[in-house]
């Protein structure tokens, strides 16, 4: 298993962490570039759709584990 790494990133004006194993920030990183995205971009949309008591971590994962799912169709 990939160990765990920490990561920031500005969304909206201010700086916050996020911590993912590497396969996840790879995939991340290639939803991203699939969307035509920034990587910050991506972070910040889905930040700003998840619920309030999901840690943005854990809502990285599900969106990772959700576009896998769902073919990697281009939509979030």
């Amino acid at each position: 298993m990939s160990p765990v790494e920490k990561r920031s990133v500005t969304i909206r004006g201010h700086r916050t962490s996020y911590s993912l194993e590497k396969p996840f920030y790879d995939d991340l990183v290639a939803i991203a570039a699939a969307r035509k995205l920034t990587l910050a971009a991506l972070v910040a949309e889905i930040d700003e759709t998840r619920p309030r008591d999901a840690n943005l971590s854990s809502a990285l994962r599900l969106h990772v584990l959700d576009w896998a799912k769902h073919g990697m169709s281009g939509s979030p």
